[in-house]
């Protein structure tokens, strides 16, 4: 696994600890944007951490902070290549930098368009979807995670911290709340670390989710409100498919989670939210312009929507900076549907390209049971 990047504001640098292969892992507190960290490649055949640092810094001193200080934020452990991370876990995000730890894991089916699979156990096209390939679903682990409010705004730019959202419990049928600092993450994403604090995270969840527990490992375990919250919510927060595609260097992932049924003008309103992550996987710098999609209903509609940009961004993806993660809604006047598209993407001499987003399911057969009005303890 490539080692990760902390950007704009997680400052890091990485030092041989001892003669293992442990890191250290150092950054600023309440630091400006403007840093840069960059992806070493060889890995600690031991762990899969990066290891070709030795003691050299990784970071850029540009726009560095008068006065400040580097802190330790703990110890990088282990990569795991097999099974799960726990409850408690601590971990920086490999591709958006930010601090975390993990709730609890979801398992879902992973539809790889870039896999080229055998003909059986395939996930069907839906109704004119791009392409005729039937791709083999297998089981991938993503995390529930809360995110450190301190991290947020120095990623705010590249990964929405608010697009865990649900309906509202009244009777404005497209009124949305959202919890701000909660995220999925993929099992590649997690860069697992300790540390000895007490309250490693700062998170308004943090010490009502989760308790210090020295015994365990991790040391943090799940307060009974944790597990209360997450049987209630269940039906809104389980991710059951997730849809990946690469075109020219630009994958695309989308996560589609269904929200619930509201009754509207007598008719009833499904909602769904999709996750959407594009990522820049060669070296050249692109510009995301536009989207089309096409939404296609069970009752029989098919719709087709065209835009600027994606939630009023144009995201650059470079290098550097090779990702963008957003969420947004859609609603049907029926159980179920498909959407697909493209994104258009511009080069540096002005070329474009598009980029295929993989064909998705929004699916309602799920325990249809009025969404929370809130989280509440």
């Amino acid at each position: 696994m490539a080692a990760c990047a902390l950007r704009r504001g997680l400052l890091a640098t990485v030092s041989k600890y001892n003669k293992k292969h442990t890191q250290r892992i150092l950054s600023i507190i309440d630091s400006s944007s403007g840093f840069e960290v960059y992806r070493p490649r060889l890995q600690c055949l031991a762990c899969g951490l990066a290891n070709n640092i030795q003691q050299k810094r990784f970071m850029s001193s540009r726009n560095r902070p008068e006065g400040k200080v580097l802190e330790t934020v703990g110890v990088f452990e282990a990569v795991k290549q097999h099974g799960k991370y726990e409850t408690g876990q601590l971990f920086l995000h490999s591709v958006f930098g930010y601090r975390g730890i993990v709730l609890f894991p979801w398992h879902a089916r992973l539809y790889d368009r870039d896999v080229t699979p055998p003909m059986s156990d395939s996930k069907p096209e839906p109704p004119g979807a791009h392409g005729s390939k039937e791709v083999k679903g297998k089981t991938h682990t993503y995390y529930q995670v809360l995110i450190d409010t301190r991290d947020c705004p120095h990623i705010s730019q590249r990964s929405q911290t608010e697009a865990v959202t649900f309906l509202a419990n009244h009777d404005d049928s497209r009124a949305l709340y959202a919890i701000p600092g909660l995220d999925y993450v993929s099992h590649e994403d997690i860069l697992p670390y300790n540390s000895t604090e007490q309250v490693p995270i700062q998170h308004e969840l943090f010490e009502r989710f989760l308790m210090f527990n020295p015994a365990k490992s991790p040391p943090f375990t799940a307060r009974d409100t944790l597990k209360a919250w997450q049987e209630k919510n269940h039906p809104w927060l389980e991710l059951s498919d997730v849809h990946r595609e690469t075109t020219e260097n630009i994958r695309v992932t989308v996560i589609p989670f269904y929200m619930g049924m509201r009754e509207a003008q007598n008719s009833h309103v499904y909602w769904w939210r999709y996750c959407i992550r594009l990522e820049n996987m060669g070296n050249e710098v692109v510009q995301l312009r536009e989207r089309h999609w096409r939404i296609f209903s069970l009752s029989g509609t098919l719709e087709t929507v065209r835009g600027r940009g994606v939630v009023g961004r144009e995201p650059v993806l470079s290098k550097e900076q090779p990702a963008f993660q957003y969420s947004s809604h859609v609603s049907l006047q029926a159980p179920s549907g498909h959407m697909w598209g493209t994104f258009r993407i511009e080069r540096t001499d002005g070329s474009h390209f598009d980029v295929r987003i993989p064909p998705f399911s929004l699916e309602s057969n799920k325990d249809d049971k009025a969404p929370p009005a809130g989280y509440t303890f």
